[in-house]
């Protein structure tokens, strides 16, 4: 999954840029998926979910055209990807994401430090900042994200040998991140659900690599040397 998020103060149009990209890349026939940061409850007070959520852990809302579900609980961004299938995630906000590139939209060049220049695949507008690439196409702007975009794990294992996924992803913005990968994500096990890879942490993704080749060991057809694959439905 190609993946940004656009960071920006209050009044700098980081809705109306996100709306725009997902609406160029759907006519690219991509898929788009989309998470948005607020400071505010999402339920409007008086509404029926919003009182079923005074007295439950959980509520789901099912329509003819939408599924929503409202958690009374912090759910962190990489434990909900794999309830989406898409393409693309565009983010809106979450400053504090280090293992998302970003697009910043500034007020002042001065911002570009504040926001984080050095996870920064572009600043977008009128106002760039020095030694940021800007654009103020969003058709330009799309075609960034696809050849740059990217999500990291977000583990902080360290097993790539860097302090952090930040680390990281700012090697791979500023094009350094040749000879580093993510060994949470490109493991010697690989575990999708819905079509988002799980990170794992190599010590973990050891164990339970061991503990299923154990088990398949035992089973006629088994050849130890050879890929394999499982489908759980």
């Amino acid at each position: 999954m190609k993946a940004v998020s656009i960071i920006g103060y209050k009044k700098t149009g980081k809705t109306t840029l996100a709306v725009n990209l997902a609406s160029e890349l759907n006519s690219r026939g991509l898929r788009v998926a989309a998470a948005k940061f607020t400071h505010h409850a999402f339920d409007r007070a008086e509404t029926d979910t919003a009182k079923l959520a005074e007295v439950c852990s959980a509520v789901m809302g099912l329509s003819e055209n939408q599924t929503q579900v409202v958690w009374n609980a912090k759910r962190y961004l990489p434990d909900l990807l794999p309830l989406v299938s898409a393409d693309v995630l565009i983010v809106e906000g979450g400053k504090s994401l280090g293992w998302l590139p970003r697009v910043l939209l500034l007020r002042s060049p001065g911002e570009a430090d504040e926001l984080g220049r050095d996870l920064a695949l572009a600043t977008y507008g009128d106002i760039g900042a020095p030694g940021l690439h800007s654009v103020s196409d969003v058709s330009e702007l799309a075609d960034i994200v696809l050849a740059k975009g990217f999500a990291l794990p977000g583990l902080d294992c360290g097993a790539c040998g860097l302090e952090n996924c930040q680390a990281l992803a700012e090697r791979m913005v500023a094009g350094m991140g040749e000879g580093l990968r993510c060994k949470a994500s490109h493991g010697g096990l690989r575990i999708s659900v819905g079509g988002a890879t799980l990170g794992m942490n190599p010590f973990v993704a050891s164990i339970m690599r061991g503990s299923i080749m154990g088990m398949l060991s035992q089973l006629k057809g088994y050849a130890p040397g050879v890929s394999v694959h499982i489908d759980m439905d």
